[in-house]
């Protein structure tokens, strides 16, 4: 079981926009909520972040593995290659994810410990396991994993979960549709092949693309509405910013929805949750309304 592969499986991508999540999501909530962030505290979130998301991340690998030799895009994975032994991937995501819930509860607190918790719960179980072989909707409910992170590290700074937490959580859920059947769009001949129901292969490029831009629809105000539960000028302008380039490529996908469209409209969609949660730690930094 080499370090390679390991790295490979544990998705760090992922990860590293996860932690960002948290991370972000901790001190905005430190800030506008109190106390004070120390610096362990931000130290054990991103610890326990890394090992909840490692963790999933491999058992999706492990439980995958059947799809991925169907699948043109990951066919060359870890454990369809032959690099790494399923039972090893197996042992390791089991391992680790469990490590990052027994991890939390020491060195955090129960609250972001659950959250950390139902992260893995939804990501392996509710998406993995149940949903994405069986249902069109798949990666709207699963997606609520990413929301999970966040809510984690707005729980660890305060101990409790308030509706500006809960709606900044909410924030990785309903991006989470727009992002993904993007990506969908892109290898929809991939999920045909491998008998994977996710949106394009059930109802086609062009209805994709309007739900995907239904979603960024709904997506945009959402994000602005969290003025009025707390954050300020400076998220609120980030947050009209990236979410108006995403409605305007999302527009221009219905009106072409090819996989090479689709394709563009994803690398523009993907860096939005880093950039909305860096606008939410600036925005608690310098916090100010009208």
């Amino acid at each position: 079981m080499g370090a390679k592969e390991i790295l490979e499986i544990s998705k760090p991508r992922i990860v590293v926009l996860l932690v960002i999540t948290a991370v972000t999501s901790m001190y905005a909530a430190s800030k506008l909520i109190g106390p004070e962030l120390d610096n362990w505290g931000l130290l054990h979130i991103i610890i326990a972040g890394a090992l909840a998301s490692a963790g999933s991340s491999a058992l999706n690998h492990y439980y995958d593995r059947d799809l991925d030799t169907k699948m043109k895009r990951t066919s060359t994975r870890p454990i369809p290659s032959g690099r790494l032994k399923a039972s090893h991937a197996f042992a390791y995501g089991l391992a680790v994810s469990c490590a990052s819930v027994i991890y939390a509860y020491f060195a955090i607190n129960p609250l972001a410990t659950f959250f950390i918790a139902l992260g893995i719960f939804f990501y392996v179980i509710v998406y993995t396991v149940w949903l994405k072989r069986l249902n069109p909707s798949n990666i709207v409910i699963g997606g609520f994993a990413g929301s999970a992170a966040s809510m984690a590290g707005w729980a660890a700074a305060t101990g409790s979960m308030d509706i500006l937490g809960f709606l900044v959580g909410m924030l990785v859920f309903v991006w989470t549709p727009s992002h993904f059947w993007c990506l969908a769009m892109k290898i929809k001949d991939d999920y045909k092949e491998a008998k994977v129901p996710m949106l394009p292969v059930v109802i086609g490029m062009q209805r994709t693309s309007k739900y995907i831009l239904a979603n960024t629809i709904i997506l945009l105000p959402f994000s602005l509405m969290l003025y009025a539960f707390g954050m300020g000028i400076v998220y609120t302008i980030i947050a009209a910013i990236a979410g108006g380039l995403m409605l305007a490529y999302h527009y221009k996908l219905t009106k072409n929805p090819t996989s090479d469209f689709a394709w563009k409209a994803y690398k523009v969609t993907a860096p939005y949750l880093t950039i909305i949660f860096v606008g939410i730690a600036l925005d608690a930094a310098f916090h100010f309304k009208f």
